[in-house]
């Protein structure tokens, strides 16, 4: 990759993994205006390690918590449930709500790849989940805060965020339009969803490491190191700027944003 694709690339995917805007709506727009090649997969785990080191470092604190209490209710006397505290409560249904995911990547993830990646699905998604999100702020009660989430509402979250399975759905959307449905304020929807991306990433970024070590790579160290450390800034700068602001703008700017996204990749198509 020239500079200038490894530098933007990396940019967009760390700001794109956790703002509500599409990952695969922003890859795919420079790649066809500007003619660029796959970035490869050895880049692809790259970004993964710098966003997952940016979401563990701005939520160190809840991660050790809910960690520490996960695993301490299986040490001691009595019962699991008797054991149970509010972070391994949040632990379980951060697991709760990844299977969704994690079955239907796991059964239709081949399929997925091979029928939706087009820039049709991809502008289409933009734009029918960017209202979704622009109407669960409206009409969304925000009365809610993480310590009343519950395993039906996790599961639920979790389903929504199967669809981001979808091309140009955004992860980070779909679940806190979820959550946003379910009455969730915005700042418990978007930790939330945060959470959710820890499992994912981690997931995703596994078994791209694995096909990489299958397949090898000739990429340059100093291209992956980049890609790192420019996607780890980026996701880091982005989840601080987004939970200051998120108050205040709401969910609008990114709606308003995705509707021009997806616009503009119509057009691409179309073209």
């Amino acid at each position: 990759m020239d500079w200038l694709q490894l530098v933007a690339l990396s940019v967009i995917q760390g700001l794109t993994e956790f703002l509500p805007i599409s990952s695969s709506a922003h890859l795919i727009l420079p790649s066809q205006v500007l003619g660029w090649p796959d970035q490869g997969l050895a880049f692809d785990v790259a970004v993964h390690i710098g966003t997952l080191a940016a979401v563990l470092l701005a939520f160190r604190r809840e991660v050790v918590s809910i960690l520490g209490g996960w695993f301490g209710q299986f040490a001691g006397a009595g019962t699991l449930s008797s054991r149970q505290t509010p972070e391994s409560r949040l632990g379980w249904m951060v697991i709760l709500a990844t299977i969704p995911a994690v079955i239907v990547g796991g059964l239709f993830n081949g399929a997925i790849e091979n029928s939706l990646r087009s820039s049709l699905v991809i502008a289409l998604a933009t734009l029918i989940f960017g209202v979704l999100l622009g109407w669960a702020d409206w009409r969304g009660s925000r009365s809610r805060d993480l310590a009343s989430l519950t395993f039906k509402a996790a599961l639920i979250i979790g389903l929504f965020q199967a669809l981001a399975l979808i091309p140009g759905t955004s992860r980070s959307g779909i679940t806190i339009t979820a959550a946003l449905l379910l009455g969730f304020d915005r700042q418990s929807s978007a930790r939330f969803s945060f959470l959710l991306s820890i499992p994912l990433i981690i997931a995703a970024g596994s078994l791209k490491g694995l096909e990489l070590m299958q397949t090898g790579s000739d990429a340059a160290v100093h291209d992956v190191l980049v890609g790192i450390g420019l996607s780890f800034v980026a996701a880091l700068v982005c989840i601080k700027l987004f939970l200051a602001a998120l108050d205040r703008i709401g969910m609008w700017p990114f709606v308003a944003y995705r509707l021009l996204l997806g616009v503009a990749l119509l057009w691409l198509w179309a073209a």
